[in-house]
């Protein structure tokens, strides 16, 4: 059995079809013609545009609207005048258009790739799809085409890039392997949408698998067979049937209220990265949104987006929701998120170091802009600010009286903006945890940042894997500082979400229905599953579980309780 990363779920039984790489090798040369080669390279540009439209408009079909701005973000990519600029340069300087084109990219390629988060990493990717397509154009390779794949077939390769996607017949398919790749990743996110199992990061395969063999792949774990024997297809025969029955009784739960066995309504909203996720949280029957990233708009520019245009994403999210809540984060930098163009700088401790809240109170145009921008956005919706990484009443004071500052600049500039707009705070500090009831008189509402808090509580880098051992939103010491956290906003009288990944991990649910959670905010594919668990609990056995849990010593012994509680 080999080992990756599960992206998408359920148990694809197919046949390989490897994907093998095109040569895009060449000889770099010097061009007297530097004219002639610069409209070599426009028309290079202009075919790759053309053919990624075509793309666009397949996965519009196959997956969606929003999906098929996956392949025209590519065309933002080329376009982008920073890019074509300075292969221009390069070009008019005597290099042919490949070489000119791909140390451009690879310029791009490297400065994504150094960021230790997978969204950041995640535009390396989308820069190597380019750079490929348009040096194939360039170089005469013909594309690779996987229309023409017969019936049970499951796809393996290196890198499967969402071009490559956008061409398949998702009737088709079964399984995507790959040799590279992660949850975040474009492929990953069109192959959850398409409903397609597919496991990442398989040391290997390529060398590993045949063309033409059989292989069991199990997107929710990772698992990877290949050759099985007649007990194995006949076991995971039976899983994929059961998954199937499965995901048709959460059905079910699409457009029921949220709510415990005894009748507490909860609320359930999604994360969402860009505006256009607003509309697929619904599509999953999100009930708002409880943590728009912003950081994406910024990451998508080569300088910062102006008042307007930030003023239009948020607008366009909100107008999406027809009025249910949007909580917009303002800008969450530094760490393991970087934009160049900001000019963060060098630190040896950059998780604890110049990022979040601390950089947007230094730098107030920027943050003055941001928060104009929603403020503007709130006159269309039911919209709130969060700021992340507090970690101190200062930061807070600090932020809200910027944003009164800010309202008052607009009623006499007589532009609308909801006048009782709520301006929240992102716990996700041990800080901030021991100061909650602090905390709690300043803000309107908590939401949960379990991801950054467990790091912070245990002073533990999930990416490291000598010491991810101890990264687990089920440590005693984080578990504690949760519900510290939630019993502070009750004290207070404000609402309390979860924002993290643990909001849709079925062991912590009863946990934080048993410490007064009001609100869980989860990935849009989560939404009917955690409805579903939800539904499950009274408040009465949540409590019953929650003591014992509270009660035992060590990660280890709260995940073997849990297990014989959950299922």
């Amino acid at each position: 059995m080999l080992k990756g990363i599960g992206v998408s779920m359920g148990i694809g039984i197919g046949k390989v079809l490897l994907i093998e790489d095109h040569s895009l090798e060449y000889t770099p040369r010097t061009v007297e013609d530097t004219q002639a080669e610069t409209r070599r390279f426009q028309n290079a540009v202009d075919v790759f545009c053309v053919n990624t439209e075509k793309h666009a408009e397949a996965l519009k079909i196959s997956a969606g609207a929003k999906e098929a701005e996956i392949m025209l973000g590519h065309i933002s990519i080329v376009k982008d005048p920073f890019l074509l600029g300075e292969v221009e340069k390069l070009i008019a300087g005597g290099q042919c258009a490949e070489a000119a084109f791909e140390s451009m990219c690879d310029m791009f390629i490297q400065i994504f790739s150094a960021a230790e988060d997978d969204l950041t990493k995640q535009r390396a990717a989308d820069v190597r799809d380019v750079k490929a397509g348009v040096l194939g154009i360039l170089l005469g390779v013909t594309e690779v085409k996987l229309s023409d794949a017969p019936a049970g077939t499951v796809l393996c390769a290196r890198e499967l890039t969402p071009s490559m996607i956008a061409e398949i017949n998702k009737d088709h398919i079964v399984g995507i392997l790959t040799e590279t790749g992660s949850t975040t990743s474009h492929s990953a996110i069109l192959a959850r949408v398409l409903e397609i199992p597919a496991v990442m990061s398989v040391p290997e395969i390529m060398s590993a698998a045949e063309n033409g063999e059989t292989v069991i792949l199990d997107g929710s774990k990772g698992e990877v067979i290949l050759s099985p024997d007649d007990a194995q297809l006949g076991l995971y025969t039976q899983r994929q049937a059961k998954q199937l029955q499965e995901r048709r009784e959460l059905e079910q739960f699409r457009g029921k209220t949220t709510a415990s066995a005894d009748g507490t309504v909860y609320e359930l909203v999604c994360n969402i990265g860009k505006p256009d996720d607003a509309a697929k949280a619904m599509d999953c029957d999100g009930e708002g949104v409880g943590l728009f990233r912003t950081e994406f708009l910024f990451m998508d520019k080569t300088s910062v987006p102006s008042e307007e245009e930030q003023f239009g994403e948020y607008k366009k999210a909100a107008m999406l929701l027809k009025g249910k809540p949007l909580i917009i984060r303002t800008l969450d930098i530094g760490g393991d998120k970087d934009i160049p163009y900001l000019g963060l700088g060098k630190e040896e401790n950059p998780f604890m170091g110049f990022r979040a809240i601390r950089y947007c109170l230094k730098n107030r145009e920027l943050f003055r802009t941001q928060l104009r921008a929603i403020l503007r956005a709130s006159a269309f919706g039911n919209v709130s600010i969060m700021f992340p990484l507090i970690t101190c009443v200062e930061e807070v004071r600090e932020g809200r009286a910027l944003v009164e500052k800010l309202k008052a600049e607009l009623r006499a500039e007589g532009i609308d903006f909801d006048e009782n707009i709520k301006v929240g705070i992102m716990t996700e500090t041990a800080a901030s945890g021991i100061i909650a009831d602090l905390l709690a008189r300043e803000s309107d509402f908590f939401s949960i940042g379990t991801n950054d808090l467990t790091g912070y509580t245990m002073a533990a880098d999930r990416g490291n894997s000598d010491v991810s051992y101890l990264y687990s939103a089920l440590q005693p010491s984080v578990l504690r500082m949760i519900r510290a956290i939630i019993e502070a906003g009750r004290n207070q009288g404000i609402p309390v979400g979860m924002c993290g990944e643990a909001a849709a991990d079925p062991m912590m649910i009863p946990l934080l229905i048993s410490f007064g959670l009001t609100e869980f905010s989860v990935s849009a594919p989560s939404v009917l599953r955690v409805r579903k668990c939800i539904s499950s609990w009274t408040k009465e056995k949540a409590d019953a579980v929650a003591e014992k849990v509270i009660s035992l010593a060590t990660q280890q012994e709260v995940k073997d309780y849990l297990r014989t509680v959950v299922s």
